[in-house]
């Protein structure tokens, strides 16, 4: 089976935007929620085989705690503001890691 590459800052963009989506259209947090966790764990797979380990958690810590931060955030910015501001940040460092290429 082929596997097709993309970019780990698609992916967490999409863990976060689509989570928030998804919970927000269905009514459901936990489809959200596994939303957001699928693309994490495909995030760090990724951020792992592009450099390392370490970073790898540091990413997926980041990843997580945009979620987060994302709650409080709303109140001051709004929902959909405060998830395309905690992406945006998201994917900008992933990309940032990403440039190192890939780990041998």
């Amino acid at each position: 089976m082929t596997l097709i590459a993309v970019r780990p800052s698609l992916v967490a963009a999409a863990g976060l935007v689509g989570g928030f989506a998804a919970a927000r259209y269905t009514g459901r947090r936990e489809i959200g929620g596994v939303v957001f966790a699928v693309a994490g764990t495909l995030g760090a797979r990724s951020w792992y085989s592009l450099a390392g380990p370490g970073t790898a958690a540091a990413m997926t810590a980041l990843y997580a705690t945009a979620m987060g931060v994302s709650h409080p955030l709303a109140k001051r910015l709004g929902a959909w503001p405060s998830v395309i501001a905690v992406t945006a940040a998201t994917a900008v460092a992933s990309e940032l890691v990403g440039r190192g290429g890939p780990r041998i």
